[in-house]
């Protein structure tokens, strides 16, 4: 067994074990931590795959954009765990049938076997030399002209999927007081200040002289 080899199957050990925590972590903020731990050892799989493009890619988009704002998302909506794991065991069986069915799928892949060889080279002749060509050219090239489709449905979703996150967030809640900032920017001038007439100031009255009559110098002795 060769480096290479043997970096595949630690990278895979670590990827299942990450994945697995993923679904049994109590704490949403842990899964999203293990989840990011899934995505680097992803990355270095594909890397290792010389697929530098999409490795890259992995770690840009979805580790320091989509999971950034899958955790603010978290931290701010402040779940209530307890009333979440009220329905677990109502929605297990389903989630039980989806699970086989994932397996099954995956097992019909496998069972069809990979042939493991060298990663293909694609070059283009000019004269009687071969230049090989950059694989991220050739991705964008079959990502723009074959799967250009494909490629605006899943854009659609995310963006659907970021307006939905910044709603959650931005939903009312009773323990914190906001400002409409709509209504600040209509505010007048005159609504801002209000002047009250207030009656003249009256000269103070003389005081009267007092009728106790004060102690004498030969009473006080």
């Amino acid at each position: 067994m060769d480096v290479k080899t043997g970096l595949f199957y630690v990278f895979s050990l670590v990827l299942l074990f990450a994945a697995f925590r993923v679904i049994t972590a109590r704490n949403p903020v842990h899964a999203a931590l293990f989840l990011v731990l899934s995505f680097f050892q992803a990355a270095m799989i594909w890397m290792l795959l010389k697929a530098e493009f999409l490795s890259i890619t992995l770690v840009l988009v979805y580790v320091g954009a989509v999971m950034v704002l899958f955790l603010f998302v978290v931290m701010m909506m402040d779940i209530n765990m307890d009333s979440v794991r009220q329905g677990f065991w109502r929605h297990f069986p389903l989630a039980a049938v989806v699970g086989v069915l994932i397996a099954f799928e995956m097992a019909a892949v496998l069972m069809g076997g990979f042939n493991v060889s060298d990663e293909p080279v694609v070059s283009v002749g000019v004269g009687q030399t071969l230049i090989a060509t950059n694989n991220t050219k050739e991705l964008g090239i079959l990502l723009y002209t074959e799967y250009v489709y494909p490629l605006q449905i899943a854009a659609a979703i995310l963006l659907v999927a970021m307006i939905a996150a910044i709603a959650l967030t931005l939903r009312r809640r009773k323990d914190n007081k906001s400002v409409n900032p709509s209504d600040q920017v209509r505010v007048k001038s005159r609504d801002r200040m209000t002047v009250l007439k207030m009656p003249v100031t009256k000269v103070a009255l003389e005081a009267e002289p007092s009728s106790v009559e004060m102690p004498t110098q030969e009473e006080k002795k």
